[in-house]
């Protein structure tokens, strides 16, 4: 009958937990005591060093590039205000995000920052007894300083010097001078100015210095170019800015219009179209006056009508000189029984006639009824209103001189009925024509203006559609994300690498796990038997329990290492007996 033993743990009794953490702790080896309080000092910095980081306020550049006074003037106002702030490796000061606008407009009230120019507030403390070119310099300095500051509003300028020349007045014509100016520009890297900017720069120096004109301000770049000469050679040169830019204006309208009518019939990438237009900019002003005849007598209209007519008498030369030649003749008397014969000089007769004597010319004058000849005169003015007309006649600028049109049409895709692959196909004439139509209708096509456009059919070179989306590692969001996302899987990192590999170690070491135990029908198994040991029979069922005597095993055990080993029993002897001895 075979039999073989169970060893039941018994059940010790309670123990205090700091007594067990202590026994448990001194089963380290100083290194491994050293390692574990570090690796926990570690992990404890690491966790509140990651709190304390996140509910740190997160800094915004405030204001960059500034030089030192207004760096300092800065500085001393936020610290005035207790407000935090920091400043960066590159120079810039760095205050909380949330508080970034709060202290430019508090700054601005301040007249932070004066970008280095001292403005018209050099003129607020002016000394007592100051002369006069004394504060006549003081008002040069304000006047560039306060150019200086509005040129540098403009977005590509980084900081500007304005430098005038303003000569003393003089009563003498030939020798009066006029003001020059001279300007210093800083612009921002990859930033120019263009040709309409730099004549605002231009005209806003000339208009605030009375008698400058445009043509004595001279600007630079912080490379030494000559600016204003550059837009100089182009206004002499008859080239604008904006003249061009109205050029592209309506080449880009034309070609808008006839890309909405093309879009339905053709598909988006089926055409281009091109638009080349010519643009009068010439301004003339004309008046002419034209003068008329009247067409027919009866439209005429009468301005204004004199008529004259006068009669008088030639008397004929007699009578007796003295008084009686100044009298007035005596009335005429006739018979009223006879009949006057011949008629009456100065009479009509019967049939209406007035009787007359006949000159030496044979032209038959009047008679009065003394018999005396008439002499009668008609004079007759008319003024009739002449037709004119005045015409004041003002060309516009931008009128369309020309316009030529290129239409380039793709052809048409389809699919090979035979061969089942895709083929393109030119476009048939009817159309084509159809398209021609579409086009000189959409530009507004003038034969009069001398308009021309083409169209033409022709495949389309397949080009491959690249990505031009920005990459997702290159976008600056993604890129802040990945940069908290590295620093907090950083500190887990850390974590997890103190954890397993310093405290989990010294855990186990601490916290070893329970013995399952020998054979219990053995030496070893008798002796590191704790509690009671079970006697299995054959069938499997415990026969009997035998409690076992711990100090007899432990006996037997040394016993056995004894003669297994007597050499290092003895020199485990001689420990204890130094032990004890010391």
């Amino acid at each position: 009958m075979a039999a073989s033993t169970e060893t039941t743990a018994g059940n010790t009794p309670a123990e205090n937990p700091t007594d067990r953490l202590r026994e448990a702790f001194n089963r380290l080896n100083d290194q491994q005591k050293i390692g574990l309080a570090v690796a926990i000092a570690a992990i404890i910095a690491v966790i509140v060093g990651t709190i304390l980081w996140s509910q740190q306020p997160d800094f915004k550049v405030l204001f960059s590039n500034l030089n030192e006074k207004d760096g300092g003037s800065i500085v001393a106002a936020l610290e005035q205000q207790n407000i935090p702030h920091r400043m960066s490796s590159s120079g810039a000061i760095m205050v909380p995000n949330e508080r970034v606008h709060e202290v430019r407009l508090k700054l601005a009230s301040q007249g932070l920052p004066r970008g280095g120019n001292v403005g018209f507030e050099l003129m607020e403390n002016q000394k007592f007894g100051i002369s006069q070119f004394a504060e006549q310099v003081n008002y040069q300095r304000g006047l560039e300083g306060e150019l200086a500051r509005t040129i540098m509003s403009i977005g590509s300028v980084q900081a500007a010097r304005v430098h005038l020349a303003i000569p003393k007045p003089s009563v003498f014509v030939r020798e009066e001078q006029k003001p020059t100016a001279s300007v210093m520009l800083n612009l921002y890297p990859g930033r120019t100015l263009d040709g309409a900017q730099v004549a605002g720069i231009t005209h806003l120096i000339s208009s605030s210095v009375p008698q400058l004109q445009s043509s004595n301000v001279s600007i630079l770049d912080q490379n030494g170019a000559l600016l204003s000469s550059l837009k100089n050679r182009l206004t002499e040169a008859g080239l604008d800015a904006t003249q061009l830019k109205y050029v592209r204006e309506v080449e880009n309208s034309i070609v808008g219009r006839i890309e909405q009518i093309l879009k339905p019939v053709l598909g988006e990438d089926n055409f281009r179209v091109q638009i080349a237009a010519d643009i009068d900019f010439s301004q003339s002003e004309q008046t002419a006056e034209t003068f008329r005849p009247n067409s027919a007598p009866d439209a005429s209209v009468i301005r204004s009508q004199q008529s004259n007519e006068t009669a008088s008498v030639n008397e004929a030369v007699g009578g007796v000189p003295g008084a009686l030649t100044n009298q007035p003749p005596v009335p005429a008397t006739a018979p009223l029984t006879a009949p006057a014969v011949g008629g009456t000089p100065g009479q009509p007769d019967a049939q209406g006639n007035i009787p007359g004597r006949i000159d030496a010319a044979g032209i038959t004058a009047p008679l009065n009824a003394a018999g005396q000849p008439i002499n009668t005169s008609k004079n007759s003015t008319i003024n009739y209103e002449v037709d004119r007309t005045i015409r004041h006649t003002k060309q516009g600028m931008g009128a369309v001189r020309r316009l030529t049109a290129a239409v380039v049409v793709n052809h048409r895709k389809g699919v090979d009925a035979k061969s089942g692959q895709e083929v393109s196909r030119p476009l048939p004439e009817a159309e084509m024509k159809q398209i021609n139509d579409l086009v000189r209708e959409a530009m507004g096509f003038s034969q009069e203006r001398g308009d021309s456009i083409s169209v033409a059919n022709a495949p389309f070179a397949s080009v491959e559609k690249t990505d031009l989306s920005m990459p997702i590692w290159k976008d600056p969001d993604n890129i802040d994300y990945a940069k908290e996302l590295i620093k907090y899987l950083l500190i887990i990192g850390v974590i997890a690498f103190l954890y397993f590999k310093v405290i989990q170690p010294s855990l186990k070491t601490m916290f070893p796990a329970p013995s399952t135990g020998d054979d219990p029908t053995t030496a070893d198994g008798v002796a590191g038997a704790i509690g009671h040991v079970a006697v299995i029979g054959e069938d499997g069922e415990p026969e009997d329990i035998v409690q076992i005597d711990h100090y007899a095993a432990k006996v037997q055990k040394a016993r056995d290492l004894a003669q297994a080993d007597a050499k290092a029993v003895a020199n485990i002897i001689k420990d204890w007996i130094g032990a004890n001895a010391g």
